[in-house]
């Protein structure tokens, strides 16, 4: 039988000393199975109102990862573990057996996991081989380029799409898309995700990566906790225009300007949309 390779990891997932350690693990004769756990990590910012966020961003994570493994070959599963990496990793391996893990974490000085001693419990905990790479992401960076992109009813419109269409060009571009609902309960969500759908459909079509999730109801709040998910070069911004515009009356493109580092873009977009929030 193959071997199982169990590779655990949250920021880094995207980056090239753990794709370069699985590639090396898996080749040979016969390759491997290949099992990527990413522990879904609550934001500090605001309150996370829909689990189903949180579920987003690790899915998000495993998708990219085992996209880039898949380009080189390697076919992979993803697994959503719990918070705690510790319990994340220890679940996976009661479910996948693995015969080696890697873990990858940031740097020392910023790895909370290592402060918490997490290669050592797991080597000690199931006396499986641990492979430990570390990525600095400061230095380093990540192999493609990752906008962030807040929208709500402007994802029918073509604007969006063109947008996104001319900032991709020939380089490797990730678009991740937060849609914030429009007010609370399970109908605004349901909304929100099939907008989300649609958009992604089209974008595939366009020849464009798109990711994406369902935020919180706030789209300040909503922005703040994907930057906490993701680390990304610029945001985009989609709105209705001013006079319709619920996030313009509120000053949202000047608020996220004023809370992050990174640059901020902002479109009108899907004049032909009703009047909303967006």
């Amino acid at each position: 039988m193959a071997r199982t390779i169990l590779a655990v990891a949250n920021q880094t997932i995207g980056g090239q000393s753990l794709i370069d350690a699985v590639l090396e693990k898996a080749g040979g004769e016969g390759g491997a199975r290949v099992i990527i756990c990413v522990p879904r990590t609550n934001p500090t910012h605001g309150n996370i109102i829909y689990d189903d966020a949180v579920y987003d961003a690790a899915q998000i994570r495993i998708d990219l990862a085992r996209g880039f493994l898949r380009q080189r070959g390697i076919d992979s599963v993803g697994d959503v573990g719990d918070p705690d990496p510790y319990t994340a990793t220890m679940d996976a391996v009661a479910e996948w057996r693995p015969d080696e893990i890697i873990v990858s974490t940031l740097p020392a000085q910023a790895s909370g996991w290592l402060r918490r001693d997490l290669v050592e419990r797991i080597q000690e905990a199931t006396g499986v081989p641990v492979t430990h790479v570390t990525t600095d992401l400061d230095e380093e960076g990540l192999p493609f380029k990752v906008t962030l992109v807040a929208a709500n009813r402007t994802t029918r419109g073509d604007e969006l799409i063109d947008t996104l269409k001319s900032m991709a060009h020939d380089e490797q571009h990730l678009f991740i898309v937060v849609v914030p609902p429009e007010g609370g309960g399970g109908q605004a969500v349901a909304e929100a995700r099939g907008r989300l759908s649609q958009l992604r459909e089209r974008a595939r079509h366009a020849g464009l990566v798109v990711a994406g999730m369902v935020g919180d109801p706030d789209p300040y709040t909503a922005i703040m906790n994907a930057l906490q998910f993701f680390r990304v070069d610029d945001i985009l911004i989609s709105t209705l225009p001013e006079t319709r515009s619920g996030w313009m009356r509120a000053r949202l493109v000047e608020r996220v300007q004023r809370g992050t580092t990174v640059p901020v873009e902002h479109i009108v977009a899907g004049a032909s949309e009703t009047a909303g929030n967006a």
